[in-house]
């Protein structure tokens, strides 16, 4: 081996040797680099799964609340329908009462809301009909007693139970149905104590 070859050999060795230097640190950098990586994908992926979990338990929270809700307004809706079924057939059984039960709640009325005037008072062609004549007088005792007077319109009202009563022009509607519309909340508020307390 002669001395050129000797250093052409010498300089492929240390050559080979620098190459398998930096082929050995750029694999321990890669490493490094794939380690770190992997390690910041790691706690990416934790932070994905985390926040995943945060919204799905979150979306969970919502839903049951919604559900909830949904509950709630199905469960007062049910009652409130409840209610006016109860107020309607409670007005439907004032109507059909027996007529001594029914002009006994007029008569109630009449002492509730006859003013110590002079006036008239107007009633459904049906009322007329069955009314007693000892029920005109009662009317007419009625107004005396609270100062006033009252007679019977021949004009009747297009009504279903109850009366108008007629003062200088003003008209006070005195029907079951304007009565129940006017204490509406107040009767709605006793049934539903009633029924669901």
């Amino acid at each position: 081996m002669t001395g050129l070859e000797k250093m052409k050999s010498q300089i492929l060795e240390e050559a080979h040797t620098c190459a398998e230097k930096i082929l050995e640190d750029t694999r321990k950098e890669a490493d490094e680099i794939l380690a770190e990586a992997k390690k910041r994908a790691e706690a990416e992926c934790s932070r994905i799964a985390q926040n995943a979990e945060e919204e799905v338990k979150s979306l969970a929270e919502r839903s049951e609340s919604s559900c909830a809700l949904q509950r709630r307004k199905a469960l007062l809706e049910a009652k409130q329908e409840i209610i006016s079924e109860v107020l309607e057939k409670a007005y439907e059984t004032l109507i059909s009462a027996d007529e001594t039960t029914y002009f006994g709640m007029l008569r109630k009325m009449l002492y509730k809301y006859v003013l110590p005037e002079e006036g008239e008072i107007c009633f459904a062609k049906e009322d007329l009909e069955k009314m007693t004549p000892g029920f005109e007088e009662e009317i007419k005792g009625i107004a005396k007693e609270k100062g006033g007077a009252l007679t019977i319109s021949k004009e009747t009202r297009n009504v279903k139970g109850g009366f108008v009563l007629v003062y200088g022009g003003i008209e006070e509607n005195c029907t079951f149905k304007a009565m129940f519309h006017s204490q509406k909340d107040e009767l709605s508020d006793k049934v539903h104590s009633l029924l669901f307390s």
